[in-house]
């Protein structure tokens, strides 16, 4: 049974409700999951100029907090960021930053990785959200597993690098963000259980 820790920010819950997808996905899957949000790091009168941020941390304040034993402990780590001027968010690369004592140890090798996003625009930024996250992935030494174009839903959601969601008019998930992330999860799975296997 592999060992999945799904790793988050969240500013609004666009992320935070696929993650939870994702994690959802895993358990039905049979997998171990650990589903951890990161610190957040942004001034409060910046949080506190968007209702909805506000909202949002409330819902999550009493929830568990990513740590780096989260990370040592999974086969399989997903990373999930709304995109920020074409990068992850700074909350999310500041728990990335604190990661160096794994890294030098190389407790981070030989995982599978990926991730998800969301954008409020269709060329928000995902492609190079996510490939800037895999970035991080590679410097790890880990195993990068995009689902590609590997099922119909991913004609779908058109992102063959990982998950993208886009908000435009609502930020609810519909049927084929729901499939994606089902589908990158199932992959994930699949192939860390044949590394292990």
């Amino acid at each position: 049974m592999s060992k999945i820790v799904i790793i988050y920010y969240s500013s609004t819950g666009t992320v935070d409700a696929m993650a939870r997808r994702a994690s959802q996905a895993a358990e039905k899957l049979g997998a171990e999951v650990r589903l951890r949000h990161v610190t957040e790091t942004a001034p409060q009168e910046a949080i506190e100029q968007q209702d909805a941020w506000v909202a949002h941390r409330r819902e999550v304040e009493q929830e568990p907090v990513a740590s780096l034993d989260d990370l040592e402990w999974a086969d399989v780590v997903l990373m999930g960021s709304p995109t920020r001027y074409g990068s992850v968010t700074s909350q999310l690369q500041s728990f990335i930053d604190t990661t160096g004592p794994l890294w030098g140890a190389g407790k981070l090798a030989d995982k599978v990785y990926a991730g998800f996003t969301a954008s409020q625009t269709k060329h928000g930024g995902q492609e190079s959200t996510l490939l800037s996250l895999y970035t991080t992935f590679h410097h790890f030494g880990g195993i990068v597993v995009a689902p590609g174009y590997t099922d119909p839903v991913k004609f779908a959601d058109g992102n063959p690098y990982g998950v993208g969601k886009v908000t435009g008019e609502t930020s609810e998930l519909d049927q084929d963000d729901n499939a994606a992330l089902d589908h990158l999860v199932a992959r994930v799975l699949m192939v860390s259980d044949k590394l292990t296997s």
